[in-house]
């Protein structure tokens, strides 16, 4: 989902980036949502010959090219690029991540309004949330495909993306080898920090504060589902269903585990950082807080999930 403040992603997922349960039992312990996954496959490549495949949307079967060249990501363009989708257009929240600054260079901005646009990008495939406008418009131009946020978890989404490229394989593996990383490492680092350790996940814009659940990005779905992390009994109160949990700077501590991850601008004003109240915090104290770029962390796909296993690799590992 892009750089995306809570209010501005709040408001992105009821009518628009990685904060819904969109986690699955398997992966994070807790209930799932409905998953269309088992019903949303493609047929057989037998059409493969005529350069078209039949993909199993939550909308229904749908047409697409086997190997389109042309993409729109209205959505989810994050995971189109970890699959070397070649992408022609995306949202302005995906072009302005620095992850995918250089992969995005020669790409166009456009949004689910820009339909002129849009037809002068010539796509031959549109891949658009179910909050987007004018989807029966888009479907006029190319092949239109529509995803619901929070209708899949994070891994299932991606396996999703893999199936409509024509990818499946590649999206498998991949999950399957990250999954096994990420394990690994949760093992490594509960050893070295206590199997009963807590790990609570902020972020704030310097006006606001935040705390996280288990499918929220920030590393949540890394920290708690993939590595099997403690969070505090507040947060799992007050956070893991709706996502996230606003809190005022007094009530921060109450929400903070032995360890921190803060998730922050370092182009806003964070003088919250030089607090009685922050500094106080025995995490803070102890040197346990680990800082994310708000920026770089706001989706949950393959090439941010890798940027944010390495940064807790190090931060949990080498301090």
């Amino acid at each position: 989902m892009k750089k995306v403040w809570i209010p501005m992603l709040a408001l992105l997922m009821l009518i628009v980036s990685a904060c819904g349960n969109n986690n699955t039992a398997n992966e994070g312990g807790a209930s799932a949502s409905p998953s269309p996954s088992a019903e949303a496959s493609p047929s057989p490549s037998a059409e493969a010959h005529t350069g078209k495949i039949t993909y199993q949307s939550e909308m229904g079967p749908i047409e697409v090219p086997a190997s389109p060249t042309r993409i729109i990501g209205l959505t989810n363009a994050p995971n189109i690029l970890s699959l070397e989708g070649t992408l022609v257009g995306v949202d302005e929240w995906t072009k302005k991540n620095p992850l995918f600054t250089d992969k995005l260079a020669n790409v166009e901005t456009v949004t689910d309004e820009d339909l002129e646009k849009i037809i002068e990008l010539e796509p031959d495939l549109i891949v658009a949330g179910s909050y987007s406008k004018n989807l029966d418009k888009l479907a006029e131009i190319a092949p239109t495909v529509v995803y619901t946020w929070g209708k899949l978890d994070y891994l299932n989404q991606q396996l999703e993306i893999g199936k409509l490229l024509n990818k499946e394989k590649e999206a498998q593996a991949w999950i399957d080898d990250f999954k096994a990383r990420a394990a690994a490492a949760g093992e490594e680092i509960k050893a070295k920090i206590g199997a009963d350790a807590t790990v609570s996940v902020f972020e704030t814009d310097s006006k606001d504060y935040y705390v996280f659940g288990n499918n929220w990005a920030r590393g949540t779905e890394i920290l708690y589902q993939a590595m099997g992390l403690n969070m505090t009994e507040k947060v799992k109160t007050d956070a893991l269903g709706p996502g996230y949990y606003t809190l005022s700077l007094e009530t921060v501590p109450d929400y903070a585990g032995d360890y921190i991850v803060i998730s922050r601008s370092s182009a806003a004003d964070n003088a919250f950082m030089k607090t009685e109240t922050w500094n106080n915090i025995p995490a803070v104290k102890n040197g346990h807080v680990i800082e994310l770029d708000t920026e770089a962390v706001t989706y949950s796909d393959p090439i941010s999930l890798e940027y944010m296993l390495d940064i807790f690799k190090k931060g949990f590992l080498e301090n």
